[in-house]
């Protein structure tokens, strides 16, 4: 398999804090990698250091010649203020070029233009060009093609930008957290399309799902190294937990040869006399090795809910709409004590602006939420904190309370408290618009759990989170005394955390689905199955209709197949407890051979076991 870059000995420091050091490996053709790491560990600095936006401290990243390496930064950027279209097509090329020039002349409705251009982009063949944009811009639901940026919201540029680099279809793919701001659709779609192109792509998401669709390899930055694990996320799971059982199993080895040595070296100079000068140089590389510190610094998120009385809220005849475009239509539900809820829907169709409706920061046109009196809210909002950023963490946190109160029963100075969520005491002293998005975030869910609410409104609160900090706030929120709201586009998130889902479907409708939203995804799935094969019975003929009516038995063929089937799904079965030995280390074996044979065989037996379904209903 050939290699397309080769990371050498990378170091990265930001101010006097080392990201990496010496980080070193390679990305070779069809890896699809994903980069892991707590916020703040420099996981966006490496992919800006490999897309060559950004230079390293030291150390090379060494790419074949005339590589094309693209990358979905974060926030994208645009040059001017082009059309959904005008961003997506490559206007230094020719063909670009022509393509441009005839949707200017389109706009202007200049026929003479275009008579002149459309034999030109005949004889280019650059139709196809146009129609592969409009085709991804409609799969990435942006319909308007001549509507500019600046007046798209984050998720429509975030898409375009995306369709942009898709289409340029560069050697290497470099994505930063590419599910923020996208609909659960999208995500779903882009999954999908990753998954079964044949690319080459690193990147740092923490969509738990997508991940572990996506990617077969995983990178892990941890105390400044990097380690790698051929498989997914899921295998990365279980490898890691290994990796850190034996690290700790080799501290406690070294302390206790340290102990013995020390012993030794405190003894008078002259019993060591004539002792060979290695185990005097051994003791101090042991003292250096003991000094690992293993323990792992996590969001501390042990704040209990106020009491909550047993009157939620009730919302009555609710209607909202801006323009022809409704959100609620006469909208009636009475929320019980302790219900949890997940808020899903596309971009657009007004979750935000539901919860800001329940909260009274958004008047309704017509009916009105009654609350109860004992509801005291906590809004995570996805706009982020609303804090001045010339100010210092600690400053903006003081104005807020001098007190915090937790449990009713503990007392937190601010600085005591910002550092159960990471903000050490020279963390607190920065400035908020230095904060990197990961730190603001914390810092947000910060100041919403500081004031003990007994509902939390959570908007789109994985988007800044790392993987560990959000295993911590799910934990926390499968525990919490209160109610909840979630509105997020992260279906493990949702998995984790909610009871049953308002789907917002459009046209002010919503939907209650009691359950997650796998099971919600499952049911769409066999909804649009049923439907499909409605329509097939409805287009046989009737004598066809009557004949597949009929009951009947296996052919002699067909119960061959079967005894075929049973015989080769034990085999596989056998093949997939053996691979996974090979993972474990139970058996020997090649890691990535093993790791690229195992999802063959899972998708194997899947095949088999069904077409084994089918034909033993028929016995």
């Amino acid at each position: 398999m050939a290699i397309l870059l080769q990371i050498d000995r990378l170091t990265k420091s930001v101010g006097d804090r080392l990201l990496f050091g010496d980080v070193t490996f390679g990305v070779n053709e069809g890896d699809k990698i994903g980069v892991i790491a707590k916020n703040g560990t420099g996981k966006s600095t490496l992919l800006r250091v490999i897309a060559g936006k950004e230079a390293p401290d030291s150390g090379s990243v060494v790419a074949r010649t005339s590589l094309n390496i693209g990358m979905l930064e974060q926030t994208p950027a645009f040059e001017g203020d082009p059309t959904a279209i005008e961003a997506c097509i490559d206007h230094s090329t020719t063909r670009g070029s022509l393509i441009l020039s005839y949707e200017q002349a389109l706009a202007a409705d200049d026929s003479a233009k275009l008579q002149e251009l459309i034999p030109q982009i005949d004889h280019m063949q650059a139709w196809d060009l146009e129609d592969n944009v409009r085709q991804m811009l409609t799969q990435l639901q942006i319909t308007d093609f001549n509507q500019r940026i600046s007046t798209m919201s984050g998720g429509q540029r975030k898409r375009v930008a995306l369709c942009r680099l898709l289409l340029d279809k560069p050697d290497v793919i470099i994505l930063d957290e590419p599910t923020n701001h996208l609909d659960i659709t999208t995500i779903e779609w882009l999954e999908s399309y990753l998954r079964h192109q044949r690319v080459t792509l690193i990147m740092v998401t923490h969509d738990r799902y997508f991940l572990d669709a996506v990617c077969d390899k995983i990178i892990e930055i941890d105390r400044q190294q990097i380690f790698t694990y051929d498989g997914n996320y899921d295998y990365y799971l279980r490898r890691r937990q290994e990796r850190i059982e034996a690290m700790a199993a080799e501290l406690a080895k070294v302390k206790n040869t340290l102990r013995r040595e020390t012993e030794w070296m405190r003894r008078q100079p002259q019993a060591r006399a004539g002792k060979a000068k290695f185990r005097i140089d051994a003791y101090y590389d042991l003292k250096e090795r003991s000094r690992v510190d293993l323990t792992e610094k996590q969001v501390n998120l042990n704040v209990d809910a106020s009491y909550i009385g047993s009157k939620i809220f009730e919302a009555k005849n609710v209607s909202k709409r801006f323009g022809d475009k409704v959100i609620l239509d006469d909208f009636n539900y009475i929320f019980a004590r302790y219900e949890k809820v997940g808020i899903i829907g596309e971009n657009g169709v007004g979750k935000s602006t539901f919860i800001k409706l329940l909260q009274g920061l958004v008047a309704p046109d017509s009916g009105h939420f009654d609350v109860g009196e004992t509801v005291r809210f906590g809004y995570y909002s996805q706009d982020g904190i609303n804090f001045d950023s010339q100010k210092k963490v600690i400053d903006a946190v003081t104005e807020i309370a001098e007190d915090i109160v937790v449990n009713n029963k503990l007392h937190f100075s601010p600085m005591q408290f910002l550092q159960h969520f990471l903000f050490s005491p020279a963390d607190q002293q920065k400035y908020i618009h230095t904060l990197s998005g990961g730190e603001r975030a914390r810092l947000h869910l910060a100041v919403v759990l500081m004031q003990s609410p007994n509902f939390l409104i959570l908007d789109e609160p994985t988007n800044d989170l790392d993987i560990v900090t959000l295993g911590i706030l799910e934990n926390y929120l499968e525990d919490f005394g209160g109610c909840l709201i979630i509105v997020s586009h992260d279906r493990f998130f949702l998995d984790s955390t909610v009871d049953h889902l308002f789907v917002m479907e459009g046209d002010g409708k919503v939907k209650d689905f009691p359950g997650t939203y796998t099971e919600y995804r499952r049911s769409k799935e066999e909804e649009r199955q049923r439907q499909q094969k409605a329509k097939q019975a409805e287009a046989q003929p009737a004598q066809q209709r009557q004949r597949a009516e009929r009951p009947r038995k296996l052919s002699f063929k067909e119960r061959k197949e079967l005894e075929a089937l049973t015989a080769e799904i034990a085999s596989l079965e056998e093949e997939k407890i053996h691979l996974e030995k090979v993972f474990s280390g139970e058996a020997e074996g090649d890691i990535n051979e093993a790791s690229r044979r195992y999802d063959e065989v899972k998708n194997l037996i899947d095949e088999k076991e069904l077409r084994w379904l089918e034909l033993s209903e028929l016995e």
